[in-house]
Order: C-alpha cells, then sequence, then structure tokens
C-alpha cells in the first residue's frame, strides 16, 4: 500500500533516466513543479530536445553513469533496458534518493498517479500499480466533469479566504461559509460564463453570512 502524498520540488534537483515517450511524459509532469530537471539518455525524443533547446530541462545525451543521480530529490527511470534501471535503482537506494522505475514496481519506492490540474486543483489517480489503463480511464471520466470553471472558482477561493479568516473568528462558522458557497450558485455562474455575477454572488454570500453572525 502506497502513502499518497505532494511533494515540493520547487528548487531541487529531479533526474530522469531514458529518453523516449515514457521519459517524455515523466519529464512534462515535472515542467511546473519549479524542479530542476535533468534527463540522461543516449537517445530522445524530439520534444525533450525542444526543452532542453529552450533551457527547461538540462539535457545530457549520453548513456547513464554512477554518479548521475548525486544530489537528487527524486529520481525518475524510464529505460527499456533492465540492466540500467537496476544500477539506477541501487545507486539511489545507496544514497536515499526516492525512485520511480517505468513498469516496474518492484524498483520503486513511490509510483505515478493519473493527474487532473484545473489550476490549484489537483486530483491523483492510482490502482497502486495494478492496472494503470483503468487509471487513465478514470482520470479521462473526471476530466470530463471537472471543467475550466473549477480552477475559476478556486482562484475566487483564494482571493476572499484571508478576509474570511479576518472576519469570521469561529472556525465552525467558517466552515459553514464554506459550504454555502459551495452549495451556492458560484460555480454553476462560472460554468456559464459569468465571471462578474460569480464574484458578485460569492461577496453577497460573504456579507450576509458575517451580518447574520454578528446578529446571532
Amino acid at each position: 500500500m502506497f502513502y499518497p502524498v505532494y511533494l515540493n520540488l520547487k528548487g531541487k534537483r529531479v533526474v530522469v533516466i531514458g529518453g523516449g515517450e515514457v521519459a517524455e511524459r515523466k519529464t512534462e509532469s515535472l515542467l511546473d513543479t519549479g524542479a530542476s530537471v535533468t534527463v540522461i539518455s543516449p537517445h530522445v525524443t524530439q520534444r525533450l530536445t525542444s526543452l532542453a533547446n529552450t533551457k527547461r530541462i538540462e539535457l545530457h545525451t549520453r548513456e547513464y553513469v554512477r554518479g548521475d543521480c548525486k544530489d537528487a530529490a527524486l529520481v525518475l527511470s524510464a529505460t527499456d533496458e533492465p540492466e540500467v534501471s537496476r544500477a539506477v535503482w541501487e545507486e539511489a537506494k545507496a544514497a536515499e534518493i526516492l525512485v520511480n522505475t517505468a513498469d516496474t514496481p518492484a524498483l520503486c519506492d513511490f509510483i505515478m498517479p493519473a493527474i487532473i490540474r484545473r489550476g490549484d486543483l489537483t486530483i491523483a489517480i492510482s490502482t497502486g500499480g495494478a492496472s494503470p489503463a483503468l487509471a487513465s480511464r478514470l482520470k479521462e471520466e473526471l476530466s470530463r466533469f471537472l471543467g475550466p470553471e473549477y480552477e475559476l472558482f478556486l482562484e475566487l477561493l483564494a482571493q476572499v479566504r484571508p478576509e474570511i479568516q479576518r472576519r469570521i473568528q469561529d472556525e465552525r462558522a467558517r466552515k459553514a461559509l464554506h459550504y454555502r458557497i459551495l452549495d451556492s450558485r458560484v460555480l454553476t455562474l462560472l460554468q456559464q460564463k459569468d465571471s462578474d455575477g460569480a464574484a458578485r454572488l460569492l461577496r453577497e454570500l460573504i456579507e450576509d453570512f458575517t451580518c447574520q453572525e454578528r446578529t446571532s
């Protein structure tokens, strides 16, 4: 059983061993984390070359050698050479670095879930390695349900959160207000592309709730 967790990789070194489509996907998933990503492989996809040319990743077009994992926070191994995968695993384990080896759960400290992102909303789907296809299918289904309005909704909530915390001291009352907002038409208005209306309704809900708290 794996323990689900989100890691802060900003400014930390992450090494990706491999240059094929799997390595490309793993690298892409790291781009917005703020990590310093190094890809090592004698052959890489055109996309990885492009990322290197635009300085978004560091690329070494050569075979893996022991020592490549030094100072890494994470290592992602995505090569189809079992000997290389084993060597990367052994180096990472010796240095107490977390490592993921594609399609080889026995050589993994963690697994890569299917991810849905809507701004600050992140949903990770994992089957514990039993069926990546099922995780992918669930991602497709949830993606259809979670439209871009959820990103806008979170942006609005982030804007008013400090004010709510300042104006409503009681934790249970704050929780009640947040659920009132969730049960309101704010999200529906965002789905209808009425951002101004959603913002006005959110403001009204906060003001009405605050007044009720004062008079209760």
